[in-house]
């Protein structure tokens, strides 16, 4: 089992920054792609970044690609979503989630992802 809790999210105001974080607990987190996910409330959940469990490859949605970075720190336990320029469009719970010694070409599948955390709420008002 891997336990997942993120942290970071709230309002801000269009424009700005905000850091997300997820903190793993339980089986070796270094075996594990990390993913970032979204929801918005009436609309499916959808990928947002990943980043590969050896390589530490990185993939992006379209709709971020260029404002978000993610991270990892395996010694920590920690994967981190940096949103810059951020538009009321990104509004929406985000989830991050553990897939199994994840790959590049897995990161964008939801289905491939063993352990979800509870979602953080991003606001982002224009």
């Amino acid at each position: 089992q891997v336990q997942l809790v993120e942290s970071g999210g709230g309002l801000v105001q269009a424009g700005g920054s905000l850091r997300l974080s997820c903190a793993a607990s339980g089986r070796t987190f270094s075996n594990y792609a990390m993913g970032w996910f979204r929801q918005a409330p009436g609309k499916e959940r959808e990928f947002v970044a990943g980043i590969s469990w050896s390589t530490w490859s990185t993939d992006y949605a379209d709709s971020v690609k260029g404002r978000f970075i993610i991270s990892r720190n395996n010694a920590k336990r920690t994967a981190n979503l940096q949103m810059n320029s951020l538009k009321p469009e990104d509004t929406a719970v985000y989830y991050c989630a553990a897939q199994y010694r994840g790959r590049p070409t897995t990161l964008r599948n939801v289905s491939e992802y063993n352990y979800w955390g509870q979602g953080t709420q991003v606001t982002v008002s224009s």
